[in-house]
């Protein structure tokens, strides 16, 4: 018996060195944890239609350019690319040195070699109707068929464009444009969304859908920082599911996340003052950093007069819509609701933080009661007398926003009634041209003014396309189709200019403020790349 127990204490002793061993080993692991309290429902890259789908395959995968913090398009897969005079062919020369992550569907379990073949494979599954890509867009009204991507041998591609467009190679730089291996999709098929398998800095590891998702270092990643270092510094990335935000910025406090994004209504007092800088109770617990997101807050007006709900509405006339322009305190309304969370939109609008962006070159609307009044006078409302009330549609998520509103058109004398909405019968409602007067907000999908544009151009009408207040303009039309032939960036923005003040000019939005994101990292973080697009890139963070 004595010898029995002497095995029994070896045994549990062996045990207990090796466990610590693991976990002294493990606490030198250097991993990134955040929360992702939308959910995810795909880590394919063709499926990646929201911001939580967009930041985890921009970590698994790579595509043929990248973007830089100012939005600039960078080399990436593709070591350089050349574009035709008619600007209809772009020619790509890849890397030689990136392969996919190792897979037990590759020979012999290792990740081979991306070709140019591969890119013909993953963009014209974007158009494929058999897989029905939400981002069928990114291609659909610039190639005719998969004949348009071109594999000139296995370091050369090809993309052949049925007419001009100058923001393609930013265009190329989401997600949707990663490169994807064709037998590793194929043999997965549809589950190909929970086994993800790229060139990226981070590889696949586990995901249980709604608890936990872990990516581990990618070992043999192509990139190097400036002193020859491989990429990444991280050695995993750690992802929670907790969708009360309450509890999730509790977890951030108590540093169990790395990370946490944006500052919720239900704890904003807390974090940020008025005037939006970090109350005194946190500072120097951890980092906050406001910076431009490409996103226009507006609220639009339906102006097209030979729409029925139209030609009575006191909306139609010019005058009145820019009275509603002039009679909105912006500043306020980002002071007092929003922490001082964005900035006036006062200068059209193409948001803040776009390549392009001038602040005096499209002139907006400031705050004005007098000019309102004065405008409502000459539209022969004079106090709004003789006005019908007109009523302003929204969703519960911005009830406040939309009362504030309803305040400051009641001052002027316009009647205003607000009418609540769910998200998804509002949006309904703005995709048949059936809602006079309703807020919404545009997001950016790439670095470009032409994507905040395309909300005018009379060819996009509802429901095929984004013009929801049917403004139709044959002068801004032509300038817009004019800017596909401009490849001189400083001329081209010039046109955006001037279409974005036509619209300004006309009225058909009431630009509110442009977003900004605001991320919160742990003091023991660096190297968290900022950018307009809010693409989270953490391929150069460090963690002490």
């Amino acid at each position: 018996m004595r010898g029995s127990f002497k095995y029994i204490f070896w045994f549990f002793y062996v045990i207990i060195c090796i466990s610590c061993k693991e976990n002294a080993h493990h606490s030198d692991k250097k991993v990134f944890n955040i929360n992702l309290d939308q959910g995810l429902t795909s880590i394919d890259p063709a499926f990646a239609r929201n911001q939580n789908a967009i930041w985890m395959t921009n970590q698994i995968f790579n595509g043929l350019v990248q973007i830089d913090s100012s939005l600039q398009t960078l080399p990436c897969i593709a070591k350089s690319w050349a574009v035709s005079e008619d600007a209809l062919t772009y020619t790509f020369n890849l890397r030689s040195d990136v392969y996919f992550h190792d897979d037990p569907i590759f020979k012999n379990g290792k990740g081979r070699k991306v070709v140019a073949s591969d890119f013909v494979y993953s963009f014209y599954r974007l158009i494929d109707p058999k897989v029905a890509s939400s981002g069928g867009w990114i291609f659909s009204d610039k190639v005719k068929d998969k004949g348009n991507f071109i594999a000139l041998n296995d370091s050369t591609f090809q993309i052949k464009l049925v007419r001009p467009f100058p923001p393609f190679m930013s265009l190329l730089t989401t997600q949707y444009c990663s490169v994807v291996p064709k037998e590793v999709v194929e043999h997965y098929g549809k589950d190909f969304r929970s086994h993800p398998v790229g060139t990226g800095p981070f590889k696949f590891k586990y995901w249980k859908e709604g608890e936990i998702l872990v990516l581990l270092k990618n070992e043999h990643y192509f990139e190097k920082d400036v002193k020859g270092i491989s990429l990444p510094y991280l050695d995993a990335i750690k992802a929670s599911f907790i969708t009360d935000k309450q509890s999730g910025f509790m977890s951030f406090l108590k540093k169990d996340l790395d990370f946490y994004y944006n500052v919720d209504g239900s704890y904003r007092d807390d974090i940020l003052t008025k005037s939006g800088k970090m109350t005194s109770k946190y500072k120097g617990k951890f980092t906050l950093t406001k910076s431009p997101y490409l996103c226009t807050e507006y609220v639009g007006i339906l102006v097209d007069t030979n729409l029925s709900i139209v030609k009575k509405s006191p909306l139609r006339f010019k005058k009145v819509r820019q009275a509603i322009n002039y009679a909105i305190d912006r500043d306020r309304l980002i002071k007092y609701l929003r922490n001082g969370i964005g900035v006036s939109a006062t200068s059209g609008f193409i948001p803040k933080g776009m390549p392009g962006f001038d602040s005096l070159a499209v002139r907006g609307y400031a705050y004005n009661p007098k000019l309102a009044a004065k405008l409502l006078v000459e539209a022969g409302f004079p106090e709004g007398k003789g006005m019908e009330e007109v009523t302003l549609n929204t969703t519960t998520t911005y009830k406040d926003l939309i009362e504030f509103i309803q305040g400051q058109l009641t001052a002027v004398g316009i009647k205003v009634k607000i009418d609540v909405s769910p998200s998804a019968s509002l949006r309904d409602l703005m995709s048949k041209n059936s809602v006079n007067f309703f807020r919404g907000s545009w997001l950016a999908d790439y670095g470009d003014g032409e994507n905040f544009l395309s909300m005018f151009y009379s060819k996009n009408k509802v429901p095929y396309g984004p013009n929801y207040t049917a403004f139709y303009n044959k002068e801004f039309d032509q300038l817009f189709e004019k800017s596909y032939y401009e490849s001189d960036n400083e001329k081209r923005f010039e046109l955006y200019r001037k279409m974005d003040q036509m619209v300004m000019d006309y009225a058909p939005v009431i630009p509110l403020f442009y977003d900004q994101s605001v991320v919160m990292l742990q003091n023991n973080i660096s190297g968290y790349s900022f950018n307009p697009l809010s693409l989270m890139i953490l391929k150069r963070v460090r963690k002490i």
